[in-house]
């Protein structure tokens, strides 16, 4: 594709997401539904379908757009990961990890089980395989959404500080509890067989050296960003190192037969926690980078939409498996986080509300799903079925759960949407302010 199709097609979707987060607004609901609508507007079944050049994304060069996505997520891993402060870690570190990883087994047991019972009703529809598989993508929560939400209220409390860290460490039980149900789902198969390797060692390698990854790129862009005093420079180090962060947890290689991969979400979380420890001025860094990021985060909503399949709503057997899906996963969810956050004695309001703020769901699951659909070495006609139910439920949670999570933290008394003024307003104000003391100084003058 055309450098200048490429950019004509960017600049209509951050467009179209700009002034549908404005009718989104007028609605009361969050920016991030208006994006994800946005996308599918200027997706393949809509401004797409005309097959014009520049003119809104097409099936086939939507995977273009990917590295964006894969940009953004660096970034929004990278800003949860400053979200793991020691001193704030002190007070509810033990909690959120608890909550984090039982909530998570919790939520993959129910909806195995649901799954396993409809397997049992209808076998020829729904294979074991993809039920035990489904499981355990329903531990996982899309940190992306959850974060903007915060972001664009301005969350503070309770339940926003137990909430960032468990969305974070959600996702690293996730990645677990997806290659052992994985391994075990294979070995179903016919001729399959289970492979420790594959169930055990493999994820453990992928976490911890994720782990190590993010950790050594945290302490050496705190010692290269001391040669620079200005903010422009130092921000342009932070993104060079999120961004090498992300190039390197792309690779994948093999060693005595073992695959090696990383997982970019864990290694710029940890990038960030080690940067926001050890660094003096990181909130500062951190709130400039917000701003620089903002026109990404949106495309990356943007696309996302766009990659929606909606064909997946005519098939009928999708859909029920994916109703049961979604209605099993909050379930799972919400008792989880209850129940987990009643054991360590959190606060009423994470107790009620924490399990909402998880529903979200999106690229981690969808990372798993096409694992799981690979041609090489996923589940074959299984992996396609996963997908596709996963498509359909994130197509539900990404457009509900961002205003189930701006519900949630209202209720549990931690934004007040009808206070939050604009810029414009706050220059007025501002300005308003100047102008009144200046009328002040010249009154005293005269005197």
């Amino acid at each position: 594709m055309e450098t200048q199709y490429i950019l004509l097609t960017l600049s209509i979707a951050l467009f179209a997401g700009l002034m549908l987060s404005r009718l989104a607004k007028l609605v009361k609901l969050p920016a991030v539904t208006g994006y994800l609508v946005a996308g599918i507007l200027v997706g393949p079944f809509c401004l797409g379908a005309f097959n014009v050049s520049g003119l809104g994304f097409h099936h086939t060069d939507i995977s273009i757009y990917g590295i964006i996505s894969d940009v953004a997520l660096g970034f929004i891993a990278f800003s949860i990961g400053n979200e793991f402060r020691l001193s704030q870690l002190k007070t509810i570190g033990k909690q959120a990890t608890v909550i984090g990883i039982l909530q998570a087994v919790i939520t993959t047991l129910i909806v195995d089980l649901a799954l396993i019972v409809l397997h049992i009703i209808i076998p020829d529809k729904l294979s074991l395989s993809s039920a035990i598989v489904l499981g355990a993508v329903a531990s996982a929560t899309a940190p992306a959404a959850t974060l903007m939400v915060v972001r664009q209220y301005k969350a503070k409390g309770p339940l926003t500080d137990t909430l960032l860290p468990v969305v974070a460490l959600d996702d690293a039980v996730g990645l677990v509890l997806f290659a052992v149900s994985f391994g075990i789902a294979k070995a179903f198969l016919p001729g399959g067989t289970i492979s420790v390797t594959s169930i055990l060692i493999e994820p453990l390698i992928e976490v911890v050296l994720s782990l190590g990854l993010g950790a050594g790129m945290g302490y050496a862009f705190t010692f290269f960003e001391r040669f620079f005093h200005s903010r422009s420079k130092r921000l342009a180090m932070s993104v060079a190192f999120v961004l090498l962060t992300v190039g390197i947890s792309m690779l994948k290689f093999e060693v005595a037969g073992v695959h090696v991969a990383f997982s970019s979400l864990l290694a710029c979380m940890m990038l960030g926690t080690i940067f926001c420890n050890i660094c003096d001025f990181s909130a500062e860094l951190m709130d400039r980078l917000d701003r620089w990021t903002a026109p990404i985060f949106i495309l990356f909503f943007v696309i996302s939409g766009a990659e929606f399949e909606l064909t997946v709503l005519t098939d009928l057997l999708i859909v029920l498996v994916g109703v049961v899906y979604i209605v099993f996963r909050c379930f799972g969810k919400y008792f989880g986080a209850y129940a987990s956050s009643k054991m360590v004695k959190s606060p009423d309001s994470v107790r009620k509300y924490l399990g909402v703020t998880l529903f979200p769901q999106a690229g981690v699951a969808l990372g798993m799903a096409i694992k799981a659909s690979n041609e090489s070495n996923g589940l074959g006609a299984e992996g396609e079925i996963i997908k596709n139910i996963i498509l359909f439920s994130v197509l539900i949670y990404e457009l509900v759960g961002p205003y189930l999570t701006k519900v949630a933290l209202i209720k549990a008394g931690e934004v007040d949407p009808e206070g939050k003024v604009s810029a414009r307003h706050l220059h007025l104000k501002k300005m308003q302010e100047q102008a009144k003391e200046e009328q002040t100084a010249c009154a005293d003058n005269k005197e």
